[in-house]
């Protein structure tokens, strides 16, 4: 049963998501069914060129006060491109977006967007970790568009992995999820495998917080004969180090997304008070986390703003689902031989769906997909679940395209994995033979393209190479070995697509995943046709990896793996020299560890033209060529080939 409380209609958004001349798609978690109208403007005309209603789109319901909408616009011929546009969502002759609090840019009187026919000016990233010790970075770019005209803004924001931490919820954020739940009324779910039969029973008087991790399944299905000989105890099925408040249901994902990408929620929330539950060191942490999720809740309002001007385009990673998700076979036989995880995993997946996966590509998901989503939804019943988990595990679709100049190529690194053939502990690769063969198709025969790739195509050597180690040891799940060179398969293939003479003359690769930011220049080896090639990773929006860690591991891969090393006659991409770019932000090393988005300028042929970042404080870092004439740099244009 809800509370009886005066909520706003939009809990999370209104956010732009996929913008083409054909469709202006706009997502948002609502508290009620929404009737409104859509309108689309000139810029300084009060004359609607474009009218239609939301009550004609799909609409989720997922409780008493929740509705999942998302509204897929079509042209009847054309939307005008590259040009600004305006739009609201009007009720009974009223504006609902005048009620959002700093929604809008200073002199707009509408949310000004534009459609855009080019993808030349890209801001991207990932990671957004909501109790992480540093600035959020997106709330940092909206910030900077207060005083941006429109025409420098960029042309798409793209958000490649790590939207929520699923496998790593503070305490107060899992308060704030619970109290969410019972406000909008959400549907309860049956779980089947479980020491609890619903999903009510996850409530902190039934489950206190930080506890979560012994409710979680255990299995034995991968123990080798010593451990079955020496009657070892059963292991975690999940791998996170942080599972105390691991999300389980629907409904707390749901929650997830409406928290971390809205302010409208948190004045219902109340998370001031102590917890008398919990010990004196829990409520230590619980102080420490609530004074960091203070600090990211007061950047919601800009986070808002900024979706609600720009497409956003989103891929899931690892920890949108669980940590470590589909890295080895051995991990995947332990989820599906446990209901219970088989439900987490699609209950994650659903919550990606809605509040991510639609708003990319709506046509990519068909009648076969919606049927037994809605019957789950309308009875969330162990039977039902299992239905639509078959469904999950046979989508084929989550991958998709931008038709913009260049050519926009999301790719997904999670679902269809080359799983190795010698070991179920070693790392899958990160796209099966099918999948790497469809991404040709969308990369053969364009002078440009822009791949959007989770993890980086072209990594550190001495990180992958501590990867490698510790997965010759049999703990590839300690080092997060989620390398693209980790699997012969799936690495050969990848380096032959770039050999073929189809491949685009330039290549502009984005990623994240890894907590820290870089850039490379890569070209061929021994090729005068070589294309050319960027690797740009940024990482992450509000996460950062662990110093003096990374400083070591850089300086040892400058030391290690220069470029006449004969440990480079080891490696996989002997044929690819890797030219390093340097920060321009007065530091000594090559890698950025701050929280940042990044900022990629193309010119017309798609090749850089500007390699940035803007961290969460505000700072502008430029990415340039090493100079090749230095002697000094020799070291720093380090051939991590592999």
């Amino acid at each position: 049963m809800s509370y009886l409380v005066a909520l706003p209609v939009f809990l999370a958004g209104p956010i732009l998501r996929r913008t083409t001349q054909d469709e202006v798609c706009i997502w948002a978690i609502t508290s009620g069914p929404l009737t409104a109208d859509f309108l689309l403007y000139q810029c300084d005309q009060n004359e609607a060129f474009y009218q239609a209603n939301f009550a004609g789109q799909k609409q989720v319901q997922l409780g008493d006060h929740c509705f999942v909408v998302m509204a897929q616009f079509n042209a009847d011929t054309h939307f005008d491109l590259d040009i600004p546009l305006q739009y609201d969502i009007i009720h009974d002759g009223h504006s609902l977006l005048s009620s959002l609090d700093a929604f809008l840019y200073e002199d707009e009187s509408r949310p000004t967007f534009v459609i855009p026919s080019k993808a030349e000016h890209i801001a991207h990233g990932s990671c957004r970790h909501p109790h992480h010790h540093c600035e959020d970075a997106l709330a940092a770019l909206d910030k900077s568009y207060e005083e941006t005209p429109i025409e420098k803004r960029a042309d798409l924001l793209i958000m490649s992995g790590d939207q929520i931490y699923a496998d790593d919820v503070c305490g107060p954020l899992m308060s704030a999820i619970r109290q969410t739940i019972t406000l909008l009324g959400m549907k309860d779910q049956e779980l089947e495998g479980a020491d609890i039969r619903f999903c009510s029973e996850l409530s902190p008087d039934k489950t206190p917080y930080y506890s979560r991790t012994e409710l979680l399944p255990f299995s034995d299905i991968n123990h080798g004969l010593i451990k079955r000989l020496c009657k070892a105890k059963p292991e975690p099925v999940f791998s996170s180090r942080t599972t105390e408040n691991h999300l389980i249901s629907l409904n707390e994902f749901i929650a997830m997304y409406a928290l971390v990408w809205s302010p409208a929620l948190w004045q219902h929330v109340e998370l001031e008070q102590s917890v008398p539950t919990l010990s004196t060191e829990l409520q230590k942490r619980w102080d420490i986390e609530l004074a960091e999720l203070a600090r990211f809740r007061n950047g919601l309002v800009h986070l808002r703003r900024l979706f609600a001007h720009i497409p956003t385009y989103m891929i899931f990673d690892d920890h949108d689902v669980t940590d470590d998700y589909n890295l080895t076979v051995g991990w995947e036989r332990a989820v599906n031989n446990s209901p219970f995880a088989q439900g987490m995993i699609t209950n994650a997946m659903i919550g990606y769906f809605l509040c991510q996966g639609w708003g990319n590509q709506p046509k990519a998901f068909t009648q076969d997909f919606w049927t037994p989503l809605q019957a789950f939804l309308d009875s969330p019943d162990p039977v039902n679940l299992y239905a639509m988990t078959q469904v999950i595990h046979h989508f084929e679709q989550w991958h998709y395209t931008i038709p913009t100049t260049p050519k926009v190529v999301v790719i997904d690194t999670r679902t269809r994995r080359w799983r190795s053939e010698s070991s179920y502990n070693k790392p899958s690769g990160l796209m099966d033979w099918e999948s790497l063969m469809d991404f040709q198709q969308d990369v053969f025969n364009n002078d440009s393209v822009v791949v959007v790739s989770p993890a980086p195509m072209f990594g550190v050597k001495f990180i992958e190479t501590i990867q490698r180690i510790v997965t010759f040891m049999g703990h590839p799940l300690a080092t997060d070995s989620e390398n693209w060179m980790a699997h012969p398969g799936s690495a050969n293939a990848l380096l032959n697509i770039f050999k073929h003479p189809k491949t685009p003359k330039n290549f502009v690769i984005l990623s994240g995943d890894v907590h820290y930011s870089f850039a490379y220049d890569i070209r061929m080896r021994f090729r005068k046709s070589s294309p050319r090639i960027w690797q740009i990773t940024c990482s992450g929006f509000r996460n950062q990896f662990p110093e003096p860690f990374l400083s070591i591991f850089e300086w040892l891969d400058r030391k290690l793996f220069w470029p006449e090393s004969p440990l480079n006659v080891f490696t996989r991409r002997k044929r690819m020299r890797i030219e390093r770019r340097r920060p321009d932000n007065g530091s000594p090393g090559l890698l950025v560890n701050q929280s940042a988005v990044g900022i990629v300028k193309l010119n017309h042929d798609g090749a850089p033209k500007y390699i940035g970042l803007l961290t969460g404080k505000g700072e502008r870092v430029a990415f340039h060529p090493c100079e090749q004439t230095d002697k000094e740099e020799e070291f720093v244009s380090a051939d991590i080939s592999r």
